[in-house]
């Protein structure tokens, strides 16, 4: 036999797994609270507006071709993906290099890859819990580096567990380990940090010179406020590299993974970009080589369409007005449905208190359900969400909010009662 008939098969990936099996189920009633894509009042996908006109702009330009772009993209989205984190004015001040991406990622992949060969760190530090594709990033790209985890989430009081999160930082990280942080909208838990706790953070990051590596991927989506999302990463970068201090006094530097998949709805265009800012005066010649290095020998060139929808709406006042508001939307549906969700849940008495979804922000929520609770909820009530207990906000609307609140609440006491029927 091929040696290839020996390998074993792997599990398949939860997400898509999930999405298979709600598509595949045939009752009419069915919900699907698993893949993190966000979805209208009638449950259906939704193109922005402001994605269309730039569609149609774009394909309404004379002579438009479809060639490649360089190894490091198109620079004119690359210098407005910067502005768009990190702000004009401290972009413009920023020693950055930026590379773009397939999406997320692809930044994620890229970030990883790079800094295992070009740091070398010892550590890679990943919230637990996190969004699932962190770990098989760092063991594809970075097997040389030893992965370990921080506290993030206390689930005795659905809350954040910022002390063990620094404790674990101070006594057990050192100098050039890297940090994953979640920009905004923590994906799983919908818990951020507060500015202040931020702000301590990121004296931690100076003091022990770590590297934060920033997950952006709900700028806007969070809050419907891009200067609000962006706060921390931000404050990271003039804290950790402010000019005005010598670079040995410094962290190495810092890096942003930024996806638009979310904030624009474009999924499948795998549009995004990969941010590495270093200290003042330090030279980027080096570092930018090594990147596209990386990039020439995974991908070649990044994806045009994508790419050019962002660019046309970041550049274009009118439009990007309009992409504000639609983010604004967004948001404010997810914050609705939680608070109604919240009211389906609790008007059940013996429930107990659920004020922890309507506190998270973002679009997912860590409900606190487990196992057993969700293989009720998906084999009885063909209500699809992730083992961890971890629902999509956005795959709830007034029409079948009630029916999953009623659906929780039942499968709650339930397992609380230790029903036969489990």
């Amino acid at each position: 036999m091929s040696r290839f008939g020996k390998i074993p098969e792997l599990p398949a990936d939860e997400v898509f797994a999930l999405t298979a099996d709600f598509k595949n189920d045939k009752l009419p009633n069915k919900v699907n609270l698993g893949q993190g894509v966000y979805r209208d009042e009638n449950c259906q996908p939704w193109v922005l507006p402001s994605v269309k006109e730039a569609r149609k702009i774009l394909l309404e330009t004379p002579n438009l071709d479809h060639e490649y772009l360089p190894i490091i993209g198109s620079t004119t989205f690359l210098d407005l993906a910067r502005e768009l984190v990190l702000g004009p004015e401290i972009s413009s001040k920023s020693n950055a290099v930026s590379v773009q991406t397939i999406s997320g990622t692809g930044a994620n992949h890229l970030g990883a890859m790079f800094l295992a060969e070009q740091l070398k760190p010892k550590h890679v530090f990943i919230s637990a819990p996190t969004w699932g594709n962190h770990h098989l990033i760092w063991t594809v790209a970075g097997p040389q580096v030893t992965q370990k985890t921080y506290p993030y989430y206390n689930p005795k009081n659905r809350s954040l567990d910022y002390e063990g999160m620094i404790s674990t930082l101070e006594t057990q990280a050192v100098e050039n380990d890297v940090v994953i942080l979640h920009a905004c909208a923590h994906n799983p838990t919908g818990i951020d940090l507060t500015r202040d706790q931020w702000s301590n953070l990121a004296q931690l990051f100076k003091r022990k010179k770590l590297f934060a590596f920033f997950d952006s991927a709900y700028q806007g989506f969070a809050t419907g406020d891009l200067e609000a999302d962006a706060w921390a990463v931000r404050h990271f970068q003039q804290t950790l590299l402010d000019p005005s201090e010598p670079a040995t006094s410094q962290p190495a530097g810092l890096c942003i993974a930024q996806s638009f998949a979310k904030n624009f709805g474009l999924y499948g265009e795998r549009a995004g970009a990969f941010h590495l800012t270093l200290p003042a005066n330090v030279p980027t010649a080096g570092a930018k080589s090594q990147l596209l290095r990386i990039a020439r020998a995974e991908i070649s060139n990044p994806p045009l369409f994508g790419a050019r929808i962002v660019q046309i709406v970041l550049s274009d006042a009118r439009l990007r007005t309009m992409w504000e508001q639609e983010l604004k939307t967004m948001a404010g549906r997810i914050k609705g449905v939680r608070a109604l969700l919240r009211r389906e849940i609790e008007k059940h008495p013996g429930v107990g208190d659920w004020g922890h979804i309507e506190s998270q922000i973002g679009m997912f929520s860590y409900t606190g359900l487990g196992e057993k609770h969700v293989r009720l909820l998906i084999e009885e009530y063909h209500i699809y969400l992730m083992k961890s207990g971890r629902v999509s906000m956005s795959g709830l609307n007034p029409g079948n909010v009630k029916y999953v609140g009623d659906a929780i609440a039942d499968v709650v006491k339930r397992v609380q009662a230790g029903s036969p029927r489990l």
